[in-house]
């Protein structure tokens, strides 16, 4: 099974329209969305997806209310998570949190076989006492090309896609 994962989407709808249909057309399974989502409006293109959506916040939170209530109520296929979230797919654990340091700690604990995190906008694969953990990058394309990761639980592999060019920021 293939596992999209994004973060940091930052309101930035095209990038995250693109991240989701590219996932669609790969085939991915699952998404989960590793927080900065931000915007409750946001929640209408993650619908999108053509299966189940695992969503937790990050530091730019939002609305958290309309957030958690719209993913309840009006987008059946997004499940909110709050501050952290653990699923299990088949027979694999998985973990995903926004912050690297809980990450890694996370993953450490032996409880998971895959961690997911964001935050720093830093795309990076680790292996950890047999977990791997996982940053996807940013979708919003700070310092980077705009992209996320598909995991395949097959055989533990990660391939990085792009979504769309850098954001050229003036400093």
């Amino acid at each position: 099974m293939l596992i999209a994962i994004l973060s940091d989407s930052h309101d930035h709808i095209p990038n995250l329209q693109r991240a989701v249909s590219l996932a669609n057309r790969e085939g991915a399974e699952l998404l989960i969305h590793c927080g900065d989502l931000i915007s409750p409006f946001m929640l209408k293109y993650l619908h999108a997806f053509q299966g189940p959506v695992h969503l937790i916040y990050g530091n730019n939170a939002g609305d958290q209310h309309l957030i958690s209530s719209r993913c309840a109520t009006a987008f059946d296929n997004i499940q909110h998570h709050g501050f952290h979230g653990t699923i299990v797919s088949g027979s694999l654990r998985i973990a995903f949190n926004h912050y690297p340091e809980l990450a890694r700690e996370l993953a450490l604990s032996g409880a998971f076989d895959l961690v997911c995190y964001g935050h720093d906008h830093i795309f990076s694969v680790d292996r950890l006492d047999g977990c791997l953990l996982l940053n996807p990058g940013d979708l919003l394309g700070k310092d980077d090309t705009p992209a996320f990761a598909l995991f395949n639980t097959s055989d533990f592999s990660v391939r990085r896609l792009e979504v769309g060019s850098k954001l050229i920021l003036d400093e």
